[in-house]
């Protein structure tokens, strides 16, 4: 029996020398990891187009538009409450709490709005479609032959101008 307990003892002092190695190599794996999701999210960053200030925002649903007012009526009820969560929550309950016909009205003034945005969003992108077509004429070449033929014709001016001073 002394002999099993001694051979488990060696194998316990064996094992978390053996295992150390392997340790550290999940923690170089598990920083590897965190490192490669840092960079994807970066990536990722990178790839969104930048917003144009310029393009209409988009409508208010109805919801909002009942919020809008109801943010008005709660805050004149209730002048203490300074919280936005709490007017958020009161007119989500008050909005599920009203009928079809009590929303009619909202939901009349969101398509309003809606049809005033696609008028905006059609006249946008038909600006930006004619800012595109100019644009294009200009970029039939790239950057870097325009630079060439810069570079060119800038070497040809300063050889012209030894060949004077000569």
């Amino acid at each position: 029996m002394k002999g099993g307990k001694g051979k488990a003892t060696t194998a316990k002092k064996e094992t978390p020398e053996v295992l150390k190695p392997s340790d550290d190599r999940l923690g170089k794996r598990k920083a590897a990891v965190k490192a490669d999701k840092s960079s994807k999210s970066k990536a990722n960053n990178n790839k969104k187009a930048k917003k144009d200030p310029n393009k209409p925002k988009r409508p208010a649903s109805a919801f909002f538009v009942f919020l809008e007012e109801f943010r008005e009526i709660y805050k004149r009820e209730h002048p203490n409450v300074k919280a936005v969560s709490v007017v958020g929550k009161a007119g989500g309950e008050k909005w599920k709490s009203l009928t079809r016909a009590e929303k009619a009205p909202y939901e009349a003034k969101a398509a309003k709005r809606k049809i005033e945005y696609e008028k905006q969003i059609s006249a946008y992108n038909k600006k930006q479609e004619s800012n595109a077509d100019e644009g294009d004429e200009d970029s039939d070449r790239s950057k870097s032959e325009v630079n060439d033929e810069d570079d060119e014709e800038s070497g040809e001016d300063e050889e012209e101008e030894d060949d004077d001073d000569e």
